[in-house]
Parts: structure tokens; C-alpha cells; sequence
């Protein structure tokens, strides 16, 4: 069913059901009509047929009706018999109806010291002035329900603009500030209920968006003391002299994951903040200064893969976002690609307002591609969290980036970040 305003069905309800009122009075009108027409019409010819009947008594040669709309006939008198149409010879005593001469008669057909008698009542002025009103009942119809349209937008205006102003209230609802203060007597209309239910939900929404920022942020904040102390037993341990190269390997990776969680924490305080400062204009931010990073960083990790990462920056991409959020965009990606590109290559393009990163291995399965950016979903062959991606997707609708995957069993996957929405 087409969707129509609230207003318009109202309206069209109540000039449907005033259609129907009208067309089923019409109807019961017209019938009523023509029922009391045809019995009024019987009774004439009754009433004239004992008036015959009495003037004959009174003197036999009395002369029977004929008018433009009555006229009778004595069928057992030579001389009418001879004028009387053949249809009434036929007629047994009683009610009928005939036509003759295109012409539509009632008749009356009764008997009289032992004569036989036919009274007939032209039906065509009757029946035109049926027609006539019939029309009349039609033109009635129609100003009906054009009356019911009419009374039915008034009607709607005025019930429907609680609605309207419901929706408009809840159109402009914010989780980030507080619901308008409850009416001090409360009512027991039903749009206040509602409009009081919805102020209770915003209220809960609300809750939940400051305890998931306080977390955020707390968390945030908390993880940067142990971060720190990693780093610097990491800086005392690298002024070792007596380690050997793989053990400062390793020592280098804990220092790289180190600043991989503080960067991660920084991101997720961005964006916890985010909410707050919603207008807060950030610095601008060299894309291939951010990619070029990540790429050093990547190919130095994977180190022990045989994974191939080729680097190509045709161009330059200056943008307003913060530094952590870019660099956490672009590392998930590429990192996700070394992930699957198993034993291939791994290639990072940055083209005029977009960035390519794509692998030649395995790929994605088509029943998997809508899922990915999904919070802790996995493939079936992934050995991730399932947090990368869906805080990469997360990133890109806060910044108004666009974000889409590519992917065909077998041949590898490439991951395209727009840095506009179209």
C-alpha cells in the first residue's frame, strides 16, 4: 500500500465512508420512491375503477376515463373491444404491467356485474420524473463526499496536529542534552503519554551514552599509566649492552606495540571526546605523511612473513582530522591486508581523494562482505578480534569518509577509503 500523510487517510476515510453513507440513503430513497410511486399509482387506478363501477350502477351508459395519463376499456363491449389493445384480451383480473407502442402501462384488470373491465395508467411521466430525481440523488452523492473530504482535512488538521507536533518534538530530540521538563499536572491524553514515553527513552539513551563516554574516556585514561611504564623499562632494557640482536627484536616489538596501544587509547578518547565537541575544528593532516608512516611500520612488524608491501603515493591528501584518527584508519587496513594476504604481496595506493589497499590472497567470501565492518565479526578463517574494521567504519561516519570492500574468492581483496561521501 502507497504510504500517504496521516492527514491525507484521514481525509480520504472520511470521504469514502461519506460516499458510502450517501450512496446506500440514495439507494434506499430511489427504491422507497418508486415502491410508494407504484402503489399510488394502483390505488388511482382502483379508485377510478370504483368510481366507474359506481356511475355505471347509477346509469349504465356511463362513459369510462381516458386521459393523457388514464383511460379505460370494457373488453366485453363490441365497440371498445374493437378500440382495446389485443395485449389486455389476455389479462386475467389483477395487477399487471404492459407495453405497447413503446409505451409502459399499469393495469388494472377486474370484473363488474359480469362485464370485464381494464383500467391503464401511463408510466412514461412517472418514470421520467424517476430518472430526474435519480439524478438528483447522484448530484446528492457527489456534494457528499466532496463535503466529507472537506469536514474530513478540517477534522484531520485538528486531530493530527498533536501528531505533527509529537513528531516534530521527537525529530529534534538530542542524547547529549537533557528532555524537556514533564507538564507540571500530568494528562491522561494519549499523545502526552506518548510524548512522556519518548522523554523517558531519551533519558535512557542519554544515561547510556554517558556511561559508555565516562568508560571510554576512564579507560582511556588508565591504560596510558601502564602503557608508560612499558615503554620506559622497554628504553632500559634497549641500553642493555649485552643483548644480542634477536632479543632486541623482540624488545623493538614490545616498544611498537606499546605505542600502538597508546596511539589506539588516544583514538578512543578522539572519539569519545567527539561527542562532547561536536564543533571542535581539528588540525589538517598530510595523508601520505600518515600512510608512509604506517607502511614503515608494517613492513618492519611483518618482518618474519613473507609478505610483500609496495608502497605508491600519487598524490597528496592534505585534510582536517585529527593525526591518531587517520593513522588508526590506515593502520587497520593495512594491517588487515598483511593478515590476509597469506604469503603474496600487499599494495598501498594513494590516488587523488582516495586510498587503495589491497592483497592477492584468499579473499572474502560474497556472504561475508556485508558483515565485516560488523562488531566482533570474524571470518571463518580470520584470527582477529573483530573490533578493526567496525572502529574503522566507525571513524569514517564520524568524519564523513566512505569506506567500501572488494573482494572475489581466490583473488584477493582491496579495501577503498574515500575521503568524501561520494
Amino acid at each position: 500500500m502507497k504510504r500517504r500523510s496521516l492527514r491525507v487517510r484521514v481525509a480520504l476515510n472520511f470521504a469514502w465512508f461519506g460516499a458510502l453513507v450517501s450512496l446506500l440513503l440514495s439507494v434506499g430513497i430511489f427504491f422507497s420512491v418508486h415502491d410508494l410511486g407504484q402503489r399510488l399509482m394502483y390505488e388511482t387506478l382502483h379508485a377510478e375503477m370504483q368510481d366507474y363501477q359506481l356511475r355505471q350502477d347509477m346509469n349504465a351508459n356511463a362513459m369510462l376515463p381516458a386521459t393523457l395519463t388514464l383511460s379505460g376499456y370494457a373488453l366485453d363491449d363490441a365497440r371498445a373491444e374493437a378500440s382495446a389493445p389485443p395485449a389486455l384480451a389476455r389479462l386475467a383480473p389483477g395487477k399487471h404491467t404492459v407495453e405497447f407502442n413503446g409505451t409502459t402501462y399499469l393495469a388494472l384488470v377486474g370484473d363488474h356485474n359480469g362485464r370485464r373491465l381494464a383500467f391503464l395508467f401511463n408510466e412514461t411521466l412517472h418514470q421520467q420524473r424517476e430518472h430526474h430525481f435519480l439524478y438528483y440523488l447522484l448530484a446528492g452523492i457527489m456534494i457528499m463526499t466532496g463535503l466529507s473530504a472537506m469536514g474530513g482535512l478540517w477534522l484531520a488538521r485538528r486531530v493530527v496536529a498533536p501528531v505533527t507536533d509529537l513528531a516534530e518534538r521527537v525529530a529534534s530530540l538530542d542524547p547529549t542534552r537533557s528532555p524537556p521538563p514533564a507538564p507540571p499536572t500530568p494528562s491522561r491524553d494519549e499523545i502526552d503519554e506518548l510524548a512522556n514515553a519518548f522523554n523517558r527513552y531519551q533519558t535512557r539513551i542519554q544515561e547510556c551514552v554517558e556511561r559508555e563516554r565516562a568508560f571510554t574516556s576512564d579507560v582511556s585514561h588508565e591504560l596510558r599509566t601502564p602503557l608508560a611504564i612499558i615503554r620506559g623499562a622497554v628504553e632500559i632494557l634497549e641500553d642493555d649492552a649485552n643483548l644480542n640482536s634477536g632479543q632486541r627484536q623482540r624488545i623493538a616489538r614490545i616498544e611498537r606495540a606499546s605505542h600502538d596501544m597508546t596511539d589506539l587509547t588516544s583514538a578512543l578518547l578522539h572519539l569519545a571526546r567527539a561527542g562532547s565537541r561536536p564543533d571542535a575544528e581539528p588540525d589538517h593532516c598530510s595523508i601520505a605523511e600518515v600512510v608512509r608512516e604506517s607502511v614503515d611500520k608494517h613492513r618492519t612488524l611483518s618482518e618474519d612473513r613473507p609478505v610483500e608491501i609496495r608502497l605508491e603515493l600519487d598524490h597528496d591528501i592534505t585534510i582536517p582530522v585529527e593525526k591518531i584518527l587517520a593513522t588508526v584508519v590506515v593502520d587497520n587496513l593495512i594491517d588487515n591486508a598483511i593478515r590476509h594476504a597469506g604469503s603474496s604481496q600487499v599494495c598501498v595506493r594513494l590516488e587523488d581523494h582516495r586510498l587503495v589497499v589491497s592483497d592477492t590472497g584468499k579473499g572474502i567470501a560474497e556472504s561475508e562482505l556485508d558483515r565485516v565492518f560488523h562488531r566482533h565479526y570474524k571470518g571463518s578463517d580470520s584470527n582477529g578480534a573483530g573490533i578493526g574494521l567496525s572502529l574503522v567504519k566507525r571513524i569514517c561516519d564520524l568524519r564523513g569518509w566512505r569506506i567500501a570492500i572488494d573482494s572475489k574468492t581466490g583473488y584477493g581483496t582491496a579495501a577503498v577509503l574515500y575521503f568524501t561521501k561520494n
